[in-house]
């Protein structure tokens, strides 16, 4: 299966500059620049200049040295991280943070490079970024495109982290390896939880739910079910955890299906990680943790009874950070699981092990550090 393909959410937008046809690419939400303007090799931009050329939505097109261009983005990013304030309430301060992020993505955006055809990067001193931008884009480029740097920095650190892997102590520190586009699964309490739930009575087969990198199916398969079916809407992430599976050597317990929630037929057990925060996304790789009107738990919930076999179980992985912030009210997730005909038998609960749960400086520090990640065993009424 090819690892390669064109991710659907990718913007684009022409330019006509200086005669010459480029066109932008960008993997969230922001609008295109205005303007382009160039930057010559002898010219010198600090970040107290290039900030209102930004704010007035007309990029920069670097031609110089790449790491001059890089600590050049640095300093823009320390001017601005100055200017980051908080709400009153945990909730204010959530929806100022995104604000602020957003905003500061947006004008960062605007420092640009020129990436040749065939992604080759001619900046002085600049990386081969050939694998970054295949792996990221999905084709080869035939033309000049126009990226920008903090973006393009992006893809090559997915890049590193897709070839070194993540090491999942539940799995007895083997490798995940996850490329850009894919959810990564850095925190571990949450995989710990699914070795310690007791697997439903003469469970035969297994469904994950929006597999991603595919480690829910891999502990699973560790856990010795040999019928499981993995779904994602991601071709990226179908291929990522295929290639997952087969270096598990788990492949020939594991179908993989490109589509959305459930497959056909019925199981013993049916496992979702759905994202934790009802927010609207705004780039790729926040779909993994914002889901507006929490579109995908709703409907996991609402359609996991009639596909459970009997005796069979649901397992939800969900945090109450969203309850915490005030995102969503206590009492809405007991409710939907009511409403879908559901009851709990068991819970199991963990404490958030990231870093940012131990940072006081966090702007939401005290959501994040009270935090509870749950694995909700659920069973029909």
């Amino acid at each position: 299966m090819s690892k390669n393909h064109i991710n659907l959410s990718l913007c684009r937008h022409v330019f006509d500059h200086n005669g010459q046809t480029l066109t932008w690419l960008s993997h969230n939400t922001n609008k295109p620049p205005l303007h382009l303007t160039d930057l010559d090799k002898s010219q010198a931009l600090s970040a107290d200049k290039a900030l209102p050329l930004w704010r007035a939505k007309t990029a920069t097109i670097w031609h110089g040295d790449y790491h001059q261009a890089k600590a050049l983005l640095d300093a823009a990013k320390r001017r601005l991280n100055k200017a980051a304030k908080t709400g009153d309430t945990l909730l204010e301060s959530f929806h100022k943070h995104r604000m602020q992020q957003q905003q500061k993505s947006h004008l960062l955006s605007h420092l640009c490079v020129i990436v040749q055809p065939n992604w080759q990067l001619t900046l002085p001193r600049a990386p081969n970024i050939q694998a970054a931008c295949k792996q990221a884009f999905g084709f080869d480029n035939t033309e000049p495109v126009l990226i920008s740097l903090q973006a393009l920095l992006g893809y090559i650190g997915a890049e590193q982290w897709h070839q070194k892997g993540v090491a999942i102590k539940a799995l007895d520190e083997q490798h995940i390896h996850v490329p850009f586009g894919v959810f990564s699964p850095l925190r571990g309490e949450y995989l710990e939880l699914m070795l310690q739930a007791a697997l439903p009575q003469h469970c035969h087969n297994a469904w994950d739910i929006g597999t991603g990198s595919g480690v829910l199916a891999a502990l699973l398969a560790k856990r010795g079910l040999k019928n499981i079916i993995a779904t994602d809407t991601n071709p990226t992430a179908i291929a990522a955890a295929q290639a997952n599976f087969e270096r598990l050597h788990i492949d020939q317990h594991i179908q993989l299906h490109e589509q959305d929630l459930f497959p056909a037929g019925k199981a013993d057990l049916i496992v979702c990680n759905p994202p934790w925060l009802p927010a609207k996304p705004s780039s790729i790789i926040e779909t993994a943790l914002y889901d507006a009107d929490s579109h995908m738990l709703k409907s996991f919930l609402n359609g996991v009874t009639e596909r459970l076999n009997e005796n069979g179980q649901a397992w939800l992985i969900m945090s109450d950070l969203a309850e915490r912030i005030g995102l969503r009210k206590p009492n809405d997730l007991s409710d939907w699981i009511a409403a879908a005909q559901l009851r709990l038998i068991a819970k199991h609960d963990a404490k958030p092990e990231h870093a940012k749960a131990q940072n006081p400086n966090d702007p939401l520090y005290t959501a994040r550090s009270e935090e509870i990640t749950s694995l909700y065993c659920l069973e029909k009424i």
